[in-house]
């Protein structure tokens, strides 16, 4: 596995080694050892989620607060998405910056994005299946979000205004 930082302190960029042959290819998409050495974290993934969504879906920006704050390591199965985060930690000197990158059954890259950060995704194509690993469990009670076209952050979905399509919740999120 290579392992890129990103602008954001302690978020990195996971790029899988392909081994490919006429039968199709294998990678490792998590080993726990490597991950920890790669990255210095030690993190401990306790759940894993999936989503499914068509082209135009944007999900997020969310988070998790307190004790129930998350880590997570995400990535795409099939399709595409423009996966995007916020540092939210207020003594970070990257504080209300953002980062995205294009994550995709193709690339096979994955994202670690650690506490402290709001996380979401624009969907680039239809049929596409989006999975991740949390390092603490869901808490309703817990949850926060910034609405997604907050002129704050001033964040380039890669998608045209029309084509956006969020849940009913996301769409009364507050603004950063």
């Amino acid at each position: 596995m290579n392992v890129t930082k990103t602008p954001l302190k302690g978020c990195f960029l996971i790029e899988p080694i392909l081994f490919e042959d006429g039968r199709g290819y294998f990678f490792e998409s998590f080993n726990k050892e490597k991950f920890n050495k790669e990255t210095g974290l030690d993190v401990n993934f306790i759940q894993d989620n999936e989503s499914f969504s068509n082209k135009g879906i944007v999900r997020g920006l969310h988070f998790q607060k307190g004790e129930f704050a998350q880590a997570k390591l995400v990535r795409v199965v099939a399709g595409k998405v423009l996966d995007v985060v916020v540092d939210l930690r207020i003594n970070s000197e990257t504080y209300g910056k953002h980062f995205s990158v294009i994550l995709s059954g193709e690339n096979k890259k994955q994202l670690f994005i650690p506490r402290g950060f709001a996380h979401g995704y624009s969907v680039l194509e239809n049929n596409t299946l989006f999975t991740y690993k949390c390092d603490n469990y869901y808490n309703k009670e817990s949850e926060g979000g910034i609405i997604y076209n907050d002129a704050t952050l001033n964040i380039d979905w890669n998608l045209l205004d029309t084509e956006v399509k969020l849940s009913e919740k996301d769409m009364q999120l507050p603004n950063f």
